[in-house]
């Protein structure tokens, strides 16, 4: 199915696809993603793992998790993000941060996660109460698709696209890094300018 953005449905299809563990293609404040939604405790779609046999990419490398607010990330990490990277949330920011199972102290391991500055998306993110998996639209190894007709034609056997036009130009995300020790590495320099 193909909607558009600006249809008056467009969020709550794309919600209703993605709560029944659907991978679908939405349009971000960035580029065009892959999303589904993130295993949690009610559920278990491995939407992860469709996502990377439509990309064809590596078992190993995380996807981004987006969050609807800032606030959301409290519930991942005890990690402390400086206010500095927080204040530029909503927006094209990824951080990574240390995670942990509720009631675990450890071992940690660490997810990526971006609020993002689309307000269409996040009502989409709130509205599957729960973080969404996003990674670029394309091939692993392939350039970044940014013509929607493209999309449309390479990843015919995704049930969903919501149409936004194309997204010439798109710059990914900026992202950066947590540390154990506090500190903040930038792992890749993208929309966001950080030093």
């Amino acid at each position: 199915m193909i909607c558009r953005k600006c249809d008056e449905q467009s969020a709550q299809i794309a919600i209703d696809y993605i709560r029944r563990g659907k991978v679908v293609v939405l349009p971000t404040d960035t580029v065009y993603g892959f999303s589904g939604i993130v295993d949690g405790r009610h559920y278990s779609y491995h939407t992860d793992a469709k996502i990377r046999e439509l990309k064809g990419r590596d078992e190993g490398k995380p996807f981004i998790q987006l969050i609807s607010s800032p606030e959301d990330l409290k519930k991942y990490t005890r990690d402390v993000v400086p206010d500095s990277l927080l204040s530029k949330w909503p927006g094209p920011l990824t951080i990574i941060v240390h995670t942990f199972l509720k009631g675990e102290k450890g071992p940690f391991t660490t997810n990526a996660f971006r609020c993002p500055g689309d307000e269409w998306l996040r009502k989409v993110i709130a509205g599957c109460g729960a973080p969404i998996y996003s990674t670029s639209v394309n091939r692993s190894g392939e350039p970044v698709l940014d013509n929607i007709a493209q999309i449309k034609h390479e990843f015919k056997s995704v049930e969903l696209i919501v149409d936004d036009g194309d997204k010439k130009g798109g710059i990914p995300s900026t992202i950066v890094k947590v540390e154990e020790d506090g500190s903040v590495s930038v792992v890749r320099q993208g929309a966001v300018k950080v030093s």
